[in-house]
């Protein structure tokens, strides 16, 4: 294992202060420009707030990467220099943030926006190691290893839904930004400690990125005064998408589970809306207000609890992903299905699934309830006839 010297410590505190500094700067530049959100139906905020706010984040972890870390990592002996190692997966970041900076401005269409995330996604298969090229079934599955075709579109597929996910709960303020802390920073121990081979430079990438969300976050937190916009959240979803992909390929099957249930906040929002959405025999891409921070705020929290709800249930996910690193795979089981059941109870207390659709609660009422199970029974002999 690697040690962390006081040279990767001042990497990152000038990550944080670049960032800190940047963000005003940002905000200033967002209002001449016309990266604004204005107030609508679907938005939440009564005034006009910059966005775009995410170049803040970006421009951090650009002079981080390409100038602070390779100079602190000069006599590191690893497979490559740490230059080489982050150049193709800064570049295919800024395709992303170029688009969601163009997309603050003149709102782009879907595909166009779409378009941008493949072509970042193509660059990290292309140059980088970063590649969905094996998965270990869990729990005592085989190894599958995949052929170029299939790793190509695995990648691409992955990166694109861990951005798009990330993106969809970007709802209310500091929520992005929080969730992607504690999320990166579970990936971060995880990545240094638990996988069979520590990788140094992943770990400090992770923590680069850290430290500049962690710069933007105080004018992010609510109240804030600019947003992260869709440069901010493509940015950063794409970024942890590129960078869980080194645990998704390991050998390992919790090294596999662990950047899943990491990611649970926004996979599991992004999941629920489809299947809602489908459901209820609308396009899965149509916008609603039935996810979680909206769920939420519906049953009378405030902006502020409604964040910090959803922070507690990253922290939830967090403390899981890192439990099973050190359970039995019995207990890691049992760990997975005790979390499946306490999350569907969740979903299904604050109706994201849709109004009356509580699959879990009727089937507890039917074991606990005689008269709603002889209905039941009823009902289901009368419709046989």
């Amino acid at each position: 294992m690697a040690p962390l010297t006081i040279e990767y410590v001042l990497a990152l505190i000038g990550a944080f202060l670049l960032s800190l500094v940047f963000t005003p700067l940002v905000r200033f530049m967002a209002f001449r420009v016309g990266a604004v959100d204005k107030p609508n139906a679907r938005r939440i905020n009564k005034v006009p707030m910059p966005s775009s706010g995410g170049l803040a984040i970006f421009l951090s972890f650009l002079i981080s990467t390409l100038i602070f870390m390779p100079m602190v990592l000069e006599d590191v002996s690893w497979k490559q220099s740490y230059f080489n190692y982050i150049l193709p997966v800064v570049v295919g970041g800024m395709i992303v943030t170029v688009v969601g900076f163009i997309d603050d401005i003149y709102e782009l269409k879907p595909r166009t926006k779409m378009l941008g995330i493949i072509l970042g996604a193509v660059i990290i298969w292309a140059f980088t190691d970063f590649r969905f090229d094996s998965f270990k079934i869990p729990f005592g599955g085989p190894l599958l290893e995949f052929n170029p075709i299939l790793t190509f579109i695995l990648t691409v597929v992955w990166i694109i839904s861990i951005t798009n996910a990330i993106n969809l709960i970007d709802g209310l303020d500091g929520l992005v930004s929080g969730v992607s802390i504690i999320s990166l920073l579970t990936m971060a121990v995880v990545s240094y400690f638990f996988l069979p081979q520590t990788d140094l430079y992943l770990t400090l990438t992770i923590m680069v990125l850290i430290a500049a969300i962690a710069g933007f976050f105080p004018y992010n937190y609510n109240p804030a005064i600019i947003y992260l916009g869709d440069t901010g959240a493509l940015f950063i979803g794409f970024m942890i998408g590129v960078l869980s992909l080194q645990g998704l390929k390991n050998s390992t099957a919790v090294a596999v589970v662990t950047p899943v249930i990491i990611l649970g906040v926004p996979i599991l929002d992004t999941t629920v809306a489809i299947i809602r959405r489908k459901l209820s025999g609308r396009p899965i891409s149509e916008a609603d207000k039935m996810h979680l921070h909206h769920r939420l705020l519906a049953m009378g929290f405030t902006h502020r609890g409604a964040v910090l709800v959803v922070y507690g249930i990253a922290i939830l996910f967090s403390l899981i992903a890192l439990l099973l690193n050190v359970s039995s795979r019995f207990g890691g089981i049992l760990l997975l299905i005790g979390a499946a059941f306490a999350l569907e109870i969740f979903v299904e207390g604050l109706e994201i699934w849709g109004v009356g659709r509580t699959p879990l609660f009727n089937v507890l009422k039917f074991i606990g309830n005689s008269d709603y199970r002889q209905a039941t029974m009823l009902k289901w002999k009368s419709n046989k006839k």
